[in-house]
């Protein structure tokens, strides 16, 4: 094997690792309010489309400000991000990632959503980022009887002893 096609391999499964993490990323991001590792993962101009339940985005800063207000409506978020497929043509990618979220809703209460992401993204000067991510809903259930009992985030209130 030559040393071209040595490097154009690893060059491949290093993309596939450096978008497979963007995808976990994000979940991270939601999960903890952290708006700076949600602000590296985008391309200036991305756009979050994620539909009529949740709203659609243009912009990092329209990104972040939409995860703000999610953030209030929504205060724990878990995410599951699975089954990721990504496909590569040299500097840009498209990817599908399942998703499985449980989420503590102020008017909802709690909350599952399940869904599949499409993905385009592209590696600009070395970075790949998303410049679009579709979320495509399948469900969102309110769980009337569901009830921590136990955990790091549940209100004293509702804990068992």
């Amino acid at each position: 094997m030559s040393l071209q096609a040595l490097s154009a391999r690893l060059d491949t499964l290093e993309s596939h690792l450096a978008i497979q993490r963007l995808v976990a990323e994000y979940a991270h991001a939601f999960d903890n309010h952290d708006e700076a590792l949600l602000r590296s993962l985008w391309h200036e101009g991305a756009v979050l489309t994620l539909g009529a339940a949740f709203g659609d985005f243009t912009g990092v800063d329209a990104i972040v400000e939409s995860a703000h207000r999610n953030w209030a409506q929504m205060p724990h978020m878990h995410h599951w991000m699975a089954n990721a497929l990504v496909d590569l043509d040299g500097d840009k990618a498209t990817a599908r990632a399942a998703v499985d979220c449980m989420v503590s809703h102020r008017e909802l209460g709690q909350v599952q959503i399940s869904g599949l992401y499409h993905d385009r993204l592209e590696r600009r000067d070395g970075r790949w980022a998303f410049v679009e991510r579709t979320f495509a809903l399948h469900y969102l259930t309110p769980l009337p009887h569901w009830r921590p009992v136990g955990g790091s985030e549940v209100p004293a209130d509702t804990a068992s002893a």
